[in-house]
């Protein structure tokens, strides 16, 4: 009996492993295509040749896919997690639910932080060099000499990086032990180069989003149609009009040796094209999407920036005045053993809302902020290495959004403890994971 219980449990366990890959393989294979439509929805057409530079656009076009598919992995496992949490509470016997346990979670938040770690230190810096290098001189050129050289320049990125942070932490701790540690490079030099990656990242979102959180309401008012109070539509588009034919036709007067003032021009009548192009679209606009969808968004944002701000400001009051209020490192009640909210699935659904609030509005601050404003992609425009550049900073401000909301007090999800399934739990992922 010993034995038939034994070889049942490890069957138990097999057909759960191979349900849990199929699970993560099938999530990740969805953001990979959407992913893939993102990317080239903005990348520059000329960049496709038929030649070894477009052998080497598609190598780096599949590597910064993976890297845009694990950054949104990354984003949406915290309001996966929240809502598996609530869903096992709500039905905690239901046989069709079976397969979302504290398992599967685990696997995944452990699969997120390999990932993130791999795109972060190897692909997107192989994506980089590969696309940059030539092959070194007196070889011959071809795909091989450029990933000899890709490799040769990774190597020597690693061994700068890996001096940079022994340094770093000589000087901050002058410990045989510590700078011992720093040789154990799978368990403890990357965690710490990510940690501090992480730390990083954080401090970007914090930076980033107040002022994304500002500049919520002026994105919003740009991409929506504002209410035409007492403003003359057809008169306007009357008279750019007028000004859009006058330029015309000084182009058209002016000869080709006056570059200069023709270049003036042409930059001049493209703003008059656009200022046209949103007064006819403000023009052709229902009355209900001007007079209704427009107040009601503004008004959301206003909620949802209040809700935040007042849920940030009762944490930070309460880790002022009461010393249980802060995290007890991994401590928790685990997947499906308590609700994370007072309000139930309501208060899990406004934290997931405002989650995402967040990470928008920190994307929006980030590429707000003058030294990034060269990083915003354009439609069908945008080289190869500013996509790459554009997957790793959108990928450390993933990495670091789990951390920064249980931080702000924004969620109470602790992914240590074991699963409801504990035969089949996980130990939990490693780096920035572990503060959850």
């Amino acid at each position: 009996m010993e034995g038939q219980d034994e070889v049942s449990a490890r069957e138990q366990h097999f057909h759960s492993q191979v349900r849990e890959s199929t699970i993560c393989f099938l999530l990740f294979a969805v953001l990979y295509v959407v992913s893939y439509f993102i990317i080239t929805r903005y990348k520059r057409k000329s960049d496709e040749q038929e030649d070894e530079d477009a052998i080497v656009n598609r190598i780096s076009l599949c590597l910064s896919t993976f890297t845009l598919a694990v950054s949104a992995g990354a984003v949406l496992l915290l309001p996966f997690s929240i809502i598996s949490n609530e869903i096992l509470l709500s039905f905690p016997h239901n046989y069709y639910i079976q397969w979302l346990n504290g398992s599967l979670i685990h696997g995944l938040w452990n699969l997120a932080s390999l990932f993130s770690n791999l795109c972060l230190f190897v692909l997107m810096p192989f994506a980089f060099f590969f696309l940059e290098s030539e092959g070194f001189a007196g070889l011959k050129k071809g795909i091989r000499a450029r990933i000899l050289e890709t490799l040769v320049m990774l190597i020597l990125l690693a061994l700068l990086i890996l001096g940079i942070v022994w340094v770093a932490s000589a000087l901050i701790d002058n410990d045989a032990a510590s700078m011992e540690s720093l040789y154990d490079l799978w368990e403890f030099y990357l965690p710490y180069l990510y940690s501090c990656i992480s730390l990083m990242g954080c401090l970007l979102l914090l930076l980033c989003t107040p002022v994304g959180l500002s500049r919520m309401f002026t994105v919003m008012g740009q991409l929506l149609v504002k209410p035409t109070i007492l403003e003359d539509l057809d008169e306007q588009i009357y008279i750019i009009t007028l000004e859009e034919e006058a330029l015309q036709r000084r182009l058209n007067g002016l000869s080709s040796s006056v570059e200069c003032n023709i270049m003036e021009l042409e930059q001049e009548l493209e703003n008059v094209k656009t200022l046209k192009t949103k007064l006819e679209r403000r023009k052709k606009a229902s009355a209900w999407e001007r007079n209704l969808v427009y107040p009601a968004v503004m008004v959301l944002l206003l909620i949802e920036t209040f809700i935040s701000v007042l849920l940030v400001a009762c944490n930070i009051l309460c880790l002022l005045v009461d010393e249980t209020a802060m995290p007890k490192g991994t401590r928790g009640p685990g997947i499906g053993n308590a609700s994370l909210s007072a309000f139930g699935f309501v208060g899990a659904a406004l934290e997931i809302i405002l989650i995402f609030y967040l990470m928008v509005s920190s994307v929006v601050g980030f590429y707000s902020l003058r030294f990034f404003g060269n990083f915003i992609p354009k439609k069908d425009d945008t080289t190869m290495t500013k996509i790459i550049g554009n997957c790793v900073s959108i990928l450390v401000l993933s990495s670091a959004l789990p951390v920064m909301s249980r931080t702000l007090g924004l969620h109470k999800l602790h992914l240590s403890d074991t699963s409801r399934d504990s035969e089949t739990s996980k130990p939990s992922a490693n780096g920035h994971h572990k503060a959850l």
